[in-house]
């Protein structure tokens, strides 16, 4: 089993994979109602619609994995998926890039509190993985015909232990 360790979460370093989320000094920002808000524009790219997906939001709530061992992989070929933490709980982010999925490719983030996460479509991510307790996440997603779900479990030789 290999081990892990969780790095940063940063714009830079996610890029391959999506997007992360969240009210930096680096996002294009303008005042709006009468200057009593300010709007971080344009954070993520909502990739639905092919096959005739459209986009839907959700709540999911999920546990943290006791042991913290990574073993099955999921993608989505038809959309990008995003998630948005609402618990103020930091959770980890496990992707690997699309294609044929390699677990040596795997790279592990920590993802804030106030950063969230968009998947972009084919990406291969681990399922959520909150810390520190049962946390809620809003999710943008696709709905819609078609199959839009691959997943793939690890020889249980290729898991992965994730060091905090």
């Amino acid at each position: 089993m290999r081990e892990m360790t969780p790095e940063p979460l940063t714009v830079d370093t996610f890029a391959p994979f999506g997007n992360v989320i969240e009210a930096s000094p680096a996002a294009v920002q303008f005042p709006i109602n009468y200057g009593m808000t300010t709007r971080f524009h344009d954070l993520a790219r909502v990739d639905v619609a092919d096959g005739g997906g459209q986009p839907i939001v959700s709540i999911f709530r999920g546990r943290p994995l006791t042991p913290p061992i990574l073993k099955i992989f999921e993608r989505h070929p038809l959309g990008s998926q995003s998630f948005t933490p609402l618990s103020g709980r930091p959770f980890l982010v496990a992707v690997a890039p699309p294609g044929a999925f390699d677990p040596l490719g795997v790279r592990l983030f920590c993802a804030a509190p106030t950063q969230g996460v968009n998947y972009a479509k084919g990406v291969w991510h681990h399922f959520l993985l909150p810390l520190e307790g049962e946390s809620d996440f809003l999710v943008i997603d696709r709905a819609g015909p078609g199959e839009n779900l691959d997943e793939i479990e690890l020889e249980p030789n290729a898991a992965i232990l994730v060091r905090t």
